[in-house]
């Protein structure tokens, strides 16, 4: 067989046999992964484990550690640990534990430097400086922190090397200078610096940022200058000049900027080009001094949103002038000692749209993801050769040691795993070879389902428990065969003496060997055969439960089949064995399709199950009342039909709408105009389209439009407006047809009346009954209330895309009349779906046809509103509740559509809505509103990004 054989019990192929039977590689015997893939290349770099969303210390931490200058000092820098210091060595019953920041950036870096490791765990730093792990902070304001701190450290240190080596590495100086154009005094305020911040919006190339950083700035106006020398304001002009430099020029490039418009960080994705080699001299004060500086890193963050994405670091090795990408744990070195972005650039690519990324010449790169540029000062000296201090070397060669002992302690666990699976598998092909048994020979039943667990490598088997499979009499049930296998019995000794389990399941426990015959049903005798088998185990499982239950216990899965036919009696009511083709008067029914003729002999065989069966022999004629009734029903769909026919035609401008006068532009021809509920016409208009299964409409019930006091609810302006959709205006000559065909409750007249030769805007409109002022401020009041306590109420999101909003031509449908559109969607349903109150079941269940009591008692339940919202595209429905705050709503909108909050600008009727802690109530959306959404910019797809969203 190709597969296994489930109804047979003999087919043993395909059960998860295949993975013993072959050649098995040894590394499918263990799930550990191979130690030596965790050891450091030779001449590779040690990475950072990344801690959750701790990427940006991890390229800070690289870069720092290839600064040797740097490393140097922090070396040098004495431990405050006694014992390291009087020169004991290291203890070795306790682990070691820095105290400050700079005895973790020792340790850390004398890890970087000599660990065995493939990558080390910065846990401990990141500890120390009280960093969220889960949260990505800003990479640039970072530095500046860090800096600042490590400079405070340091500035307690005795060796001068080790106190000033942060103003050394990274300080310079530069000068506010202010000319006052009057007198042409020069003010000057020195100040350092440890990276320059330059602006790159609107600008291609770095040299153009810092000409903008040090260009002129002319102060007049209200932002005059008071110069000391005139006593008073004068108009000056105010720049920066650089006065020195340091070795290691740090470069902001302000990437990430306050937008106003949305209270919000944004990322400036614009690409910005910049060479290898940085001729500082045109931007110095003093041009004697060498200013050229090299590329020695570039931080780069990947994504386009300023509040997520990953950060990597490319460094250059200032021993080989190789260049590096650092990336957490993962390492790779650049080809041809050459700096490569072109792949970091294409990661962040946010769509096709997006300007394309510039040419670049030989020494000049370009970039729209680096936010900072570390140049060295070029220098003919060699580079440093930094040595680990003893105390620290010591401590990195223990972590070695552990880590030698994990490798060691891996690779015996893998030993074990791969000789326990060799004799594994010679013992399950043994034993799969004389797993079927031959003919004649003993045999066993066992689950199909323990036997695949066995062959599971994954899983070890637990004790055999065939406990499932019994029937009441403690045997194999017939029903449960698919379930089973048959074994020889030396296979079954086996599994029994090694697993345990039972109850045993041989020739003589199993009942039979193979399941009883099953009758085939046909011939000359009348019976239903829809459920006689449902109806029969049934049966035979209240017999079962009962055995069960005298023996004090339940067998298989006997409880959850009682389980589920109690609850389908609760749901519908039981109907016996052939019981459901016995008419409403206790004889045959008229319906031939829910009846089959069986033979003599299948019927016999029936009622030994079901002895109470009504029983119909084949030549019994139906119930003749029945058919009278049919017949009737047949007149009565005849008459519905022609009555249908004559009230459409005598009623043309009440079945369409485009013929029904409206109260906004009022007829010429009359001056009476009379009013019917809309929910009396749409129920007509059913009855008219689909006359066979809706019964007819007999009265008007205007009562629903009235108050308790017999007042009507309604102004004539609201009637125009707001009201319109729950009434509906009939002509005088109409309603004289009306009253003809339906019984009228209460006429409700609009009159209107004006002088001879006035204007139609100073016509006076009357009604018959009067307003109801009382009854009508209540209802106003109950609607207000409505509106501003609802909850669980649908509003509909719609996006602007362009600021062009999707019109009706964009959605055809809404230019077509409800009455209209739902006739057609009912028209072209399928048979037997048009009409809600239409059920066909297999039963032959009758329609329900639904009565003139019926509809008179749903009429007066209230008035029905028509409030419903048709959809077009770019809109998505959402549910709210009056008391929900705008940055739920926000949060909501983010879901559905994938626009970040601090990106959502949302307006209702012109309003923009930007109070994050109001409700909804209070800013006025209520159920069916529209809401308008524009997002600011393309937000990048947040799961995709490697860290966690700030």
């Amino acid at each position: 067989c190709r597969r296994n054989c489930r109804g047979n019990p003999n087919c043993l192929v395909g059960i998860g046999e295949h993975v013993w039977l072959g050649e098995i590689d040894e590394n499918s015997f263990h799930n550990i992964d191979d130690p030596n893939c965790e050891r450091r290349k030779k001449n590779a770099f040690v990475g950072l484990t990344n801690l959750g969303a701790t990427c940006y210390v991890n390229t800070f931490l690289q870069m720092w550690f290839l600064n040797l200058e740097l490393r140097q000092a922090l070396y040098l820098c004495p431990s405050t640990c006694s014992d390291y210091t009087a020169g004991e060595g290291v203890p070795k019953d306790k682990d070691y534990e820095p105290q400050t920041i700079c005895e973790h950036l020792q340790y850390l870096f004398a890890l970087l430097q000599n660990s065995k490791r493939r990558y080390i765990d910065p846990s401990g730093f990141v500890k120390a400086l009280g960093l969220d792990t889960g949260q990505q902070q800003d990479a640039q304001e970072f530095s500046k922190l860090f800096m600042s701190l490590l400079e405070d450290t340091l500035s307690k240190q005795k060796n001068p090397d080790v106190r000033n080596i942060v103003q050394k590495q990274f300080c310079g100086e530069y000068a506010y200078v202010t000319v006052c154009n009057q007198c042409g005094r020069e003010s000057k305020l020195v100040s350092k610096f440890y990276e320059l911040e330059l602006n790159i919006q609107g600008h291609k190339q770095l040299t153009d940022c810092i000409t903008e950083f040090l260009k002129e700035e002319k102060l007049e106006g209200d932002n005059r200058y008071f110069c000391e020398t005139c006593q008073s304001k004068q108009n000056a002009t105010r720049k920066i000049r650089l006065l020195s430099l340091p070795c290691t020029l740090n470069l902001q490039l302000m990437r990430f900027v306050f937008d106003r418009q949305t209270g919000h960080k944004k990322k400036l994705n614009t690409y910005i080009g910049f060479s290898e080699l940085l001729d500082m001299e045109p931007f110095m004060e003093q041009k004697n001094g060498v200013y050229v500086y090299e590329l020695s890193a570039v931080l780069i963050h990947r994504g386009v949103s300023a509040y997520s994405g990953h950060y990597i670091a490319h460094v250059k090795d200032p021993q080989t002038g190789e260049w590096y990408k650092f990336n957490d744990e993962d390492i790779e070195k650049m080809e041809g000692k050459k700096l490569q972005l072109g792949i970091e650039e294409d990661l962040a690519e946010p769509s096709k749209s997006q300007t394309r990324k510039p040419k670049c010449g030989k020494g000049t790169h370009c970039s729209r993801n680096a936010y900072m540029l570390v140049y060295r000062l070029q220098t003919r000296e060699k580079s440093l050769t930094v040595e680990v201090p003893a105390f620290l070397q010591e401590l990195v060669e223990r972590d070695n040691c552990k880590f030698e002992e994990w490798c060691n302690e891996m690779a015996e666990m893998r030993k074990q795993s791969v000789a326990r699976g060799k004799i594994k598998h010679e013992e399950v092909k043994e034993l799969y070879k004389r797993l079927p048994a031959e003919a004649g020979s003993p045999y066993d039943f066992i689950s199909l389902e323990w036997l695949q667990k066995w062959l599971d490598e994954s899983t070890p088997p637990k004790p055999i428990d065939n406990t499932a499979c019994l029937c009441s009499h403690g045997k194999l049930h017939p029903d449960k065969i698919s379930m089973m296998k048959r074994i020889s019995e030396y296979v079954a000794d086996f599994f029994y003496r090694r697993y345990g389990g039972g109850p045993r399941l041989n020739g003589e426990g199993s009942g039979s060997k193979t399941p009883s015959p099953r009758h085939v049903l046909a011939g000359s005798e009348c019976a239903s055969l829809r459920s006689w088998r449902q109806l029969a185990l049934e049966q035979l499982n209240e017999q079962d439960e009962d055995a069960e239950h005298s023996n004090g216990k339940m067998n298989g899965n006997g409880q959850n089949k009682d389980e589920s036919n109690e609850e389908k009696r609760e749901e519908e009511e039981e109907l016996n064995f052939n019981e459901d083709i016995v008419c409403p008067h206790g004889d045959l029914c008229i319906s031939e399709n829910d009846r089959r003729v069986v033979s003599k002999e299948a019927w016999e065989k029936l009622k030994q199950y079901f002895p109470k069966a009504p029983e119909f022999p084949n030549n019994k004629e139906c119930c003749s009342q029945c058919k009278i009734l049919e017949r009737e029903g047949e007149e009565n769909e005849a008459l519905h039909k022609m009555m249908a026919s004559e009230q459409k035609t005598s009623l043309q401008n009440l079945f369409h709408d485009k013929c029904r006068p409206c109260l906004g532009s009022w007829p010429q021809e009359t001056d009476e105009l009379y009013i019917v509920s809309q929910f009396f016409v749409e129920e007509w208009r059913k009855f008219v389209r689909r006359p066979t299964r809706c019964s007819p409409v007999s009265s008007v019930g205007n009562s629903v439009l009235l108050c308790p006091h017999g007042g009507l609810m309604f102004t004539y302006a609201s009637m125009t407006k707001e009201d319109s959709k729950l009434i509906a205006l009939i002509w005088p000559s109409e309603w004289e047809r009306i009253q003809k065909l339906f019984v009228v409750d209460h006429v409700i007249k609009i009159t209107r009346s004006q002088a001879a030769g006035a204007d139609a805007e100073s016509a006076l409109y009357t009604s018959e009954p009067q307003l109801c002022p009382e009854c009508r401020e209540g209802l106003l009041c109950q609607q207000q209330r409505d509106l501003r306590e609802y909850t669980q109420a649908t509003i509909y999101i719609h996006k602007v895309v362009d600021n062009k909003k999707v019109m009706k031509d964009a959605a055809p449908e809404l230019n077509v009349s409800s009455s209209e559109a739902e006739e057609e969607r009912e028209e072209n349903k399928p048979e037997g779906e048009q009409d809600p109150d239409f059920n066909q079941t297999n039963g032959g269940a009758k329609r329900q046809k639904v009565s003139h009591q019926s509809y008179v008692t749903y009429q007066k339940q209230g008035i029905r509103r028509s409030t419903r919202h048709r959809k077009v595209r770019g809109e998505k429905a959402l549910l709210v509740s009056a008391n929900q705050t705008l940055k739920e709503l926000k949060i909501q909108i983010m879901h559905a559509f994938s626009v970040a909050p601090f990106d959502q600008n949302l307006s209702i009727d012109g309003k923009i809505l930007s109070d994050d802690t109001a409700t909804l109530g209070s800013l006025g959306v209520i159920p069916e509103s529209v809401i308008l959404l524009k997002a600011d910019e393309p937000i990048a797809d947040y799961a995709a990004m490697d860290d966690v969203m700030q």
